[in-house]
């Protein structure tokens, strides 16, 4: 099986990649593509590809416009930390719709109905089935908490009453909306996966909670400027390469 992944964060698609070849040893990944640019150019040139796993939110816009360019065909497997893309994503070939952080259980089911799908007699695919079924599937998601080491106590600590995490001198703190902070014990590419889509990654330092973005404005050299609800004497850039990014996930929800 030929696949090509379609992710903007390089350490998510080794992650889905290796996950894919853990369920399915013989798959072969022709392309990690990481924007609708190299995507669409990809796509230009004729390849056999059997089915495309697919992130939605790109640093240059949504894949929904890479499908739009080529007039896909391929059947895609969409991942992605939001679930308000569904109805879109069934028009544009999806046949599945997982929620991040994908996992082996994840990507079995989804490639166990790619090969139900295809090995069926009749090959057209009933969308407003699949649609139905997944909108079944799909539970809201929890936000998630992380655990503080303080002596002897151990106290989970909820999303909801964190403002954003910080890395300062080596350290990742969390940081609460009345300004409190706590040493955290994993780092911020991990919290990553598990705050998504609460939290944005905004640079290397940074991972914020939307409730704590009061605005956002324009920065030199095409950046975003950050400015946070409570009185943190902080100033949070975006580069200029995630601010589509940024502007999308500002918007969700």
């Amino acid at each position: 099986m030929n696949i090509v992944i379609i992710e903007d964060e390089r350490p998510l698609a080794e992650d889905l990649a290796k996950t894919i070849a853990e369920v399915m040893p013989d798959a072969v990944i022709c392309a990690q593509l990481p924007s609708v640019e190299e995507a669409t150019e990809f796509f230009k040139t004729e390849h056999k590809i059997d089915i495309i796993f697919s992130d939605i939110q790109l640093g240059d816009g949504l894949s929904f416009d890479i499908f739009a360019a080529i007039n896909n065909k391929v059947p895609i497997i969409f991942c992605t930390a939001f679930n308000n893309y569904m109805l879109q994503a069934f028009e544009t070939m999806g046949i599945d719709y997982i929620i991040k952080p994908v996992n082996t259980d994840s990507i079995t089911k989804a490639l166990k109905k790619y090969t139900l799908l295809t090995g069926a007699d009749n090959h057209t695919l009933d969308f407003k089935k699949l649609l139905s079924g997944l909108s079944e599937s799909i539970k809201p998601i929890a936000m998630p908490s992380v655990i503080l080491h303080q002596g002897e106590k151990i106290t989970p600590l909820s999303g909801n009453e964190i403002a954003f995490f910080l890395i300062e001198n080596l350290t990742v703190y969390a940081f609460s909306f009345e300004g409190r902070k706590w040493p955290v014990n994993q780092n911020l590419d991990t919290l990553e996966k598990k705050f998504t889509p609460f939290f944005y990654r905004a640079n290397r330092q940074y991972l914020i909670n939307k409730k704590t973005v009061k605005s956002a404005a324009h920065y030199p050299n095409r950046k975003i400027r950050i400015t946070l609800n409570s009185d943190f004497p902080y100033t949070i850039l975006v580069g200029k390469e995630k601010v589509t990014n940024f502007l999308e996930w500002l918007s969700n929800g």
